[in-house]
């Protein structure tokens, strides 16, 4: 019998339980190994049937005795021995299991079929299946996974939104609580979202934030804005000095040859009273004895000393404010030079990009004028969205409107034409009144003037039958057709070109809402 490689039935799966079965299991249905369903059954030389993946375990570490054949007391050599070059798929057993009756053994769950659909369909996908969360282990229906895992698992992993860093769900509160990035509010201002990295120094720089001047243990008293601290120590650098000079009075009038008892004493106009206890108590040193007194005279004369190194750092630290200030000021005049310059050079770059526009614009116009133009003195002007475009015309929002630019030769004359949709003069309400205008050309120098070349108007029949013609021939006299001397002469033409009342109803001459004009240049002459 030919033998067939196990390794194309790979499976990672034991058998089937046998509760999946809606009717009782045969024997020759059950694994020798798991004893439950067959799953994509090998038959061993011996007889006994397995499941693919039991027949792999058993025999992984080499062959090995058939237990089945031992039970059965039917043990033979060599035929009883499991081997994996031995065995084959028994394929028949495998489609009478796969047509056998199979129901959902999950609670809730309705689903019925054959073991083959159950094994290609819903094994592994029923909804009602309780399953062990990867984390937590805490058993839950499918349908209810991708919830646990992001709502409800107590082992799940979060990342922090405010720094990124990954922690347990359970680490949460203490982890707010340690957090750089954490969001924090300034109870002084009111800011909020302030990194907890940050908030120090925002409690030192808060604009809202007081604090006691630093010479309060000297005696002053201001309570300052946080930002305010260099210019209150600067304005009160007088006020400071005087303030220690008074403690270091205090401090002298406490020694023993310090006047009698019960003085006042006057110091940079600061009224220090010496209390009766203090006159006492230094009598009393130097009536008990020289030792004891100069003790005292001792730790005065170090308090005295230490007030004076005092003094001495606050007079350096006004000689390096000065010093700062001027290095300020010097830094003020270069960042508004810098200021300045970058200033001009904005001011360079937007006459730049208004230049960089007109170009454009100019551009634009060419190219919308080269799109339309003709150099052959023929010229037909298709007018769209006829009917909105005359009722702006009657409310007098849009009374007139030009054609693009034609030309009667590449270097010829520069022509276009002007219509009144309701009319212009003694065709106004009754009359399209179209007119001929000559413009400034690039090449007027060259040419003949005045203007004098026969013009033919037409509004195109678009059935092709009777268009209406108008021509004339330019008064030679009139300034319409001299060289221009603005972009465009005065329009010449005729104000009763064509009744409104041609384009009512269904009329040949309006299809589509659009109506098509030509104008013809003679070039007799030219």
């Amino acid at each position: 019998m030919a033998r067939i490689s196990l390794p194309s039935l790979d499976s990672s799966l034991p058998g089937i339980p046998q509760s999946v079965l809606a009717v009782s299991m045969e024997a020759k249905y059950q694994c020798q190994q798991c004893h439950q369903v067959l799953r994509k059954p090998v038959q061993a030389q011996c007889g006994h049937r397995f499941c693919v993946h039991c027949f792999k375990l058993l025999t992984s570490s080499g062959p090995k005795p058939c237990e089945a054949c031992r039970q059965e007391e039917i043990y033979e050599e060599p035929q009883s021995i499991l081997n994996s070059n031995e065995a084959f798929p028994d394929n028949a057993a495998g489609r009478e299991i796969a047509s056998l009756p199979a129901k959902c053994i999950s609670e809730g769950c309705s689903w019925t079929g054959c073991i083959k659909e159950y094994e290609a369909q819903h094994e592994g996908k029923c909804e009602y299946e309780r399953v062990p969360c990867e984390t937590c282990q805490v058993l839950i229906l499918r349908s209810e996974k991708e919830r646990h895992n992001e709502r409800e698992c107590e082992a799940r992993t979060l990342n922090c939104k405010y720094c990124k860093v990954s922690f347990n769900f359970k680490e949460i509160k203490a982890h707010d609580e340690i957090c750089q990035k954490f969001p924090m509010q300034c109870k002084d201002c009111g800011k909020k979202k302030i990194p907890r990295e940050k908030f120090l120094d925002h409690s030192r720089s808060c604009a809202k934030s007081k604090t006691a001047c630093p010479f309060s243990e000297v005696g002053c008293k201001v309570v300052i804005d946080n930002g305010k601290h260099s210019d209150h120590e600067q304005t009160s650098v007088m006020e400071h000095m005087r303030l220690i000079l008074a403690m270091m009075s205090l401090v002298r009038l406490q020694r023993p040859e310090a006047p009698g008892l019960g003085e006042w004493q006057e110091d940079s106009g600061l009224g220090l009273y010496r209390a009766p206890e203090d006159g006492a108590t230094a009598t009393a040193a130097t009536d008990g004895g020289g030792a004891a007194a100069s003790g005292q005279t001792f730790g005065l004369d170090h308090k005295v000393r230490a007030l004076e190194n005092i003094v001495c750092v606050l007079n350096r630290e006004v000689e390096r404010s000065s010093l700062t200030l001027e290095a300020f000021s010097r830094q003020h005049r270069l960042d508004q030079d810098k200021i300045e310059n970058l200033g001009n050079k904005v001011r360079q770059l937007e006459r730049t990009l208004t230049m960089r526009d007109l170009q454009l614009a100019e551009t634009d116009q060419t190219l919308r004028e080269l799109q339309f133009c003709t150099f052959d003195g023929v010229f037909v002007w298709k007018i769209a969205d006829f009917s909105r475009r005359r009722q702006d015309a009657v409310a007098g929002r849009t009374p007139a409107m030009f054609s693009p630019a034609f030309y009667s030769s590449k270097y010829g004359y520069k022509m276009c034409l002007r219509l009144y949709l309701n009319g212009d003069g003694t065709g106004r309400g009754t009359h399209l009144s179209l007119f001929f205008v000559v413009m400034r050309g690039k090449c007027d120098a060259l040419l003949k003037w005045p203007f004098s070349q026969k013009v033919t108007l037409m509004l195109l029949d678009q059935n092709n039958r009777e268009h209406i013609i108008d021509a004339f021939r330019p008064d030679v006299s009139s300034t319409s057709f001299q060289r221009p001397i603005s972009e465009m002469n005065i329009a010449s033409g005729c104000p009763l070109f064509c009744p409104l009342a041609k384009l009512a109803g269904k009329s040949s001459y309006l299809r589509d809402d659009t109506i098509f004009i030509k104008a013809i240049v003679d070039l007799t002459g030219l």
